[in-house]
């Protein structure tokens, strides 16, 4: 019985704290958990204790009022074609406290079944020929690089999406949330699915963060098998892509990845090492370096006030030498659940969630502008993106009008590139994988790489061509391609691994 509650009421605080979670998500991120913040889990067992506690003081209280007050057994009675079958109800016989624990186990196995929509997940039947007909496998398309190369700042933003602008910029609110990162997306290049400002839809399989990242710099979802989710710690990840990173690698670029997590939580230290050779600098290479103690930790790691900090004189340093740069950081005080303040800013909304997006902005505006001044701004492009929109579960609760259209943040700052064809796109995370080399200054043939297509150009995109229901769809289902040739032989050790266990 305890496990029938138990499975009913974490898949209810799923419901509730993640919004619109995937079964692939929700898999990798339980499987590859290392480094997560234990926040979230201290969260659900406290949604999960805060609703067993009441129903069994009331099993509790129940059962001493009948050995109070109930001396002899009492019994039920059923006559079934003239045979009698007796049971007793107090004391409570087992079969019937087994009974009754079967029927509420398959009541809430069910619940899971109908809420996450397994029966498509399972379902072997849904295969699709989709990457075969639409991947432009980046490692046979000619790329040209600029002559002057220039550095590349790209700064995904946890959770930012267009929802926290204000409403005469395309937003949620009278008064924008986010001010600096709106006046950066009106005063530079922004991609829009409106005519105001807006952002990209999150497609299948880049919904959550390290999806997210593997989208915008390799054009296509992170689909790992149900049989294989431990995908951390095999030393390659999607070993068939050729990314972002291993483009600027191959063309003499030093590429870093500073975040205030441990970069081992979703494999991500994996994919990165793996693809463009990053060096890490997450929560464990700031101990190393003693910019935190070793015992410290705060929210997901160190808070991005340090994050912000710590980039200054790193990048600082890299500059002063000859080889162009590519430095990606990843914040996290805006991470669901209701994110996190930071002591130097003030709670101007009733929403803990909201300010943490206000105090971000403030750090993020005043990062950008540090940027400008130093010598090297004359030649970086400065990329923010957000991973993905957020998963917190009642976020539009804290919208001032119902009629929004969620999207996922991005400017081009001091880009090469330029187009007046902004506003009314359609278009996904994974159209930022080329359009980053593009703003870079780098010539794409056909101008698509992966599932992604160049925003600069006036080619359409796969969800302007197809429609972004039949995008999602066909990227849904069981991909033969992207078995064998994206995950490749990883797809086989990860099969191994679970079969063997």
């Amino acid at each position: 019985m305890t496990l029938a509650f138990i499975i009913y009421f974490v898949s209810n605080y799923i419901n509730e704290a993640f919004y619109n979670i995937t079964v692939d998500q929700l898999l990798y991120s339980l499987t590859t958990a290392e480094g997560t913040s234990n926040t979230i889990f201290i969260d659900g067992a406290k949604y999960v204790l805060e609703r067993l506690i009441p129903i069994y003081l009331v099993i509790l209280v129940v059962i001493i009022i009948f050995k109070i007050f109930i001396k002899t057994k009492t019994y039920l009675n059923i006559e079934i074609k003239g045979r009698k079958l007796k049971f007793i109800l107090f004391p409570i016989s087992r079969i019937i406290r087994v009974l009754f624990s079967f029927i509420l186990l398959i009541l809430s196995i069910n619940y899971v079944y109908i809420e996450f929509d397994l029966e498509n997940y399972f379902n072997p039947n849904r295969k699709t020929n989709f990457f075969e007909v639409y991947y432009t496998d980046p490692k046979n398309i000619k790329l040209e690089a600029p002559k002057k190369k220039r550095n590349l700042i790209y700064i995904y933003v946890e959770s930012l999406e267009t929802s926290l602008f204000s409403n005469k910029n395309g937003g949620n609110f009278n008064d924008s949330i986010i001010p600096n990162l709106e006046k950066l997306a009106k005063n530079n290049i922004s991609f829009s699915t409106n005519n105001k400002l807006g952002g990209a839809y999150s497609a299948f399989g880049a919904s959550w963060t390290v999806a997210a990242m593997v989208a915008s710099t390799s054009g296509v979802p992170l689909k790992v098998p149900i049989d294989g989710n431990l995908y951390s710690g095999y030393g390659e990840f999607l070993p068939g892509v050729y990314s972002l990173g291993d483009i600027l690698k191959d063309n003499g670029y030093n590429n870093y990845l500073m975040i205030g997590s441990d970069a081992n939580f979703g494999g991500r230290k994996d994919y990165f090492t793996y693809h463009g050779k990053y060096k890490i600098m997450d929560y464990n290479y700031a101990k190393e370096k003693g910019y935190i103690d070793d015992n410290y930790y705060v929210w997901w790691g160190y808070e991005d006030s340090k994050l912000f900090e710590y980039a200054k004189k790193e990048l600082s340093e890299i500059a002063k030498n000859d080889e162009p740069f590519n430095f990606t950081m990843l914040t996290a005080d805006t991470h669901f659940t209701d994110g996190y303040v930071d002591k130097s800013c003030d709670y101007i909304y009733d929403y803990k969630y909201l300010n943490s997006y206000h105090c971000s902005d403030n750090m993020i505006g005043e990062f950008i502008s540090w940027i400008k001044k130093q010598d090297f701004y004359k030649d970086t492009t400065v990329v923010i993106t957000g991973d993905h929109l957020s998963m917190q579960a009642n976020i539009s609760n804290m919208f001032d009008s119902n009629d929004y259209n969620r999207s996922v943040y991005n400017v081009y700052i001091n880009s090469v590139s330029n187009t007046k064809n902004t506003n009314n796109r359609i278009f996904t995370t994974f159209d930022y994988y080329p359009t980053t080399l593009a703003s870079l200054g780098f010539d794409i043939d056909g101008n698509r790489l992966g599932l992604g297509t160049n925003l600069f150009s006036k080619r359409e995109t796969l969800a302007e061509e197809l429609g972004l229901d039949e995008l999602n769809d066909e990227l849904s289902k069981n991909s033969k391609y992207y078995n064998n040739r994206l995950l490749g032989d990883s797809y086989e050790e990860l099969k191994k691994a679970v079969s063997s266990e």
